[in-house]
């Protein structure tokens, strides 16, 4: 049976892809070459993947476990977002060094900034397992095998199409990155949480860093003897500019996607689950916001918190109206009668029915904890309180506390309350006061009996859910039952996919695994007669510029760079006037994970750093338009305009190679 699953693959794949939908496994990119070709790359599959001789994948990184970064240069020199290295900058920053606020440029080599938790991956290769799986052979005897191959090796398997097959993906880890450059957040987080997922975008959203590898060019622990690394291959960059119908490859790790889920998952995100998650973090935003206003320590100290939380809460709005707009549930609902009919499998679709419904008030649950009382800290060091800050700070945290205590009681519909959280309030009198009395224990006493009753108390609810649903995962809605009925209802759509003949492949879902997209420069049309071009300008940021809002508050040299019009190299003519391109939109299918990579063109030269979507493409992780679904990019040129000119840097465009 195995042997017909991976057959089938072979066939499928070979397949034309609808529009420009897809993130496809580099190790079987040479299925889609003929079409890459067909819409203007230049390149062999070679190019992108090989295990014989340097290709990209070899200048492509996880960056920090949840991003993606490029090598820029043969000294180690990486590119990312702003957003990915914002954990990194706040914690260097402080109100006497606000890097945040007025951006890092390190002059030397000495003056870049080791970060203690930050690593890199390069992916050595990828391998199909599955039959050594179904040998009898284990996930962890293949990984052992695998780490043990080279030094600084992790691996991991992962499942493709709910576990229909199985990859072993072996990383070489570097741990000693150091942050080289970031513009101010007034340049690389332009238009803040208000412009997030929006377009027109004008946000220079970079940030620069080294990987450091000791004397034999292999990774090694944080040392002042370390030396940058020697990559295998990093990537030209392009100056040339863009324009709409230009070919666009991007090559990274992104996160999560779940094209293939039913129609009543589909109805649980919409109706259910992304309003529950939207009303609690609006709130907390509110909370959060007020104390950043207050106070400039605190709003450094809050700051990554506060992106963090407001990235998914936009997110999950454009993803409900996405959903709605298409008629995602009717859709999915109608292919399910079909999909019965024609393979005669309709127990596959009614035993995940019945599945979704027995597992529902506990995957709730879990979402309602995890945005509750699960964000809570229940206890703070001696060092945290002895920090002058946290006599401000303490405000804040009661009031968060009161926000997710008050939250999980009023929501808390589908499973009983934890019994010690009920007894609580019924001692207290309402949520709040319970808050209330909780943090005063976090802060004097953690290990108060009350306390750690509650404590114990959301253990054993959190330990049940996980038992009933047999998995930790918060990735989409499932159950261990639910993945494993997924797997005969997606091996079902396989087969009656390739039996029509019907032009679309079926791709895996996203697992933070390396894949390739691919598409092209591309506009679309927002509203009714409304066209969004699909290129901005700095003329746009001077437009949105603003002193009066921390977020529109550039710095004083864009503002006389524009008016000068001295941009040297960097300076092109649109339309009579001589500008910087600031960003561009693509059609690449991408999603969270995908922030940093590189935007290629034909060549596979650097053109863009990818950093997100348009709003209206947010639901692209359920459905793809291809109509409307939109990645945005970040314009090498802007990049390398503002370390040129804004941050003073040029040293480091000498090290890159520009074409």
């Amino acid at each position: 049976m195995k042997r017909t699953v991976l057959t089938l693959l072979a066939l499928l794949l070979l397949v034309p892809a609808v529009a420009d939908e897809g993130m496809w496994l580099p190790s079987l990119i040479s299925n889609r070459i003929r079409d890459m070709r067909a819409k203007g790359f230049r390149l062999t599959a070679e190019d992108i993947y090989s295990i014989n001789k340097a290709s990209m994948k070899d200048a492509v990184v996880l960056f920090g476990g949840g991003c993606t970064g490029e090598l820029v240069s043969p000294e180690g020199l990486l590119l990312t977002n702003h957003h990915c290295g914002y954990d990194a900058i706040q914690s260097h920053s402080s109100v006497e060094h606000d890097y945040l606020t007025h951006g890092f440029w390190a002059r030397t080599r000495a003056e870049e900034l080791p970060n203690a938790d930050l690593n890199v991956k390069f992916l050595v290769r990828m391998e199909e397992v599955t039959d050594r799986i179904a040998a009898g052979e284990t996930s962890e005897e293949i990984v052992r095998k695998a780490e043990a191959e080279g030094k600084g090796y992790k691996a991991a398997v992962e499942q493709m199409y709910y576990g229909n097959q199985q990859f072993l993906f072996l990383y070489e880890q570097f741990d000693d990155v150091r942050l080289v450059a970031a513009p101010p957040s007034s340049i690389g987080k332009f238009g803040g949480d208000t412009d997030n997922w929006i377009w027109p975008r004008h946000t220079g959203d970079f940030s620069v860093f080294r990987i450091y590898a000791g004397p034999d060019n292999e990774p090694a622990a944080y040392s002042p003897d370390n030396v940058p690394y020697r990559p295998r291959r990093h990537f030209t960059i392009s100056t040339k500019g863009v324009k709409e119908g230009d070919f666009t490859m991007i090559y990274g790790f992104p996160g999560n996607t779940q094209q293939y889920i039913l129609s009543d998952a589909v109805k649980y995100i919409a109706e259910i689950s992304d309003p529950m998650k939207i009303a609690i973090r609006t709130h907390r935003l509110e909370t959060i916001s007020a104390a950043q206003e207050s106070d400039p320590a605190l709003r450094i100290h809050y700051a990554a918190k506060h992106a963090t939380i407001a990235n998914a809460w936009k997110k999950w709005q454009g993803e409900v109206l996405g959903i709605n707009r298409l008629g995602t549930y009717e859709k999915k609902a109608a292919a399910e009668k079909r999909f019965a009919e024609a393979t005669g499998d309709a127990e596959a679709v009614e035993l995940l029915r019945e599945e979704i419904e027995r597992a529902l008030p506990y995957y709730y649950t879990r979402e309602l904890l995890a945005e509750t009382l699960l964000t809570l800290a229940y206890s703070y060091t001696e060092e945290e309180k002895a920090d002058p800050l946290f006599a401000k700070r303490e405000a804040v945290e009661c009031d968060l506390y009161r926000l997710a205590f008050e939250e999980y009681a009023a929501r808390n519909t589908r499973l009983e309350p934890i019994e010690e959280f009920r007894a609580g309030i019924e001692r207290y009198g309402t949520p709040a006061a319970y808050a209330d009395r909780i943090f005063e224990l976090a802060v004097a006493d953690p290990k108060a009996e009350e306390l750690t009753a509650l404590k114990k108390g959301i253990a054993s609810l959190h330990t049940r859910i996980i038992e009933e649903l047999g998995t930790r995962s918060l990735r989409n809605f499932n159950s261990a039952r639910i993945n494993e009925l997924y797997a005969r209802y997606v091996e079902g759509l396989r087969r009656w996919a390739i039996a029509e003949k019907r032009d679309g492949a079926m791709f895996p879902d996203a697992n933070l695994t390396l894949r390739v997209a691919y598409g092209s420069v591309a506009g679309y049309e927002y509203a009714d007669g409304e066209y969004h071009t699909p290129q901005t300008t700095l003329d746009g940021i001077i437009a949105k510029d603003n002193p009066a809002i921390y977020d529109y508050d550039i710095p004083q040299a864009l503002r006389d760079l524009h008016a000068t019009k001295e941009y040297g190299r960097w300076g092109v003519e649109i339309d009579g006037r001589r500008t910087v391109p600031v960003c561009f939109l693509a059609t690449n299918h991408t999603t969270g994970g995908n922030s940093g990579s590189p935007i290629l063109n034909a060549r596979g030269e650097l053109i863009g750093i990818n950093f997100d979507r348009t709003w209206r493409s947010t639901m692209s992780d359920i459905e793809f338009d291809p109509t409307i679904c939109r990645n945005i990019a970040v314009d090498i040129r802007y990049v390398l305009m503002v370390i040129d000119r804004i941050g003073g840097a040029s040293y480091l465009l000498d090290e890159m190679t520009l074409r």
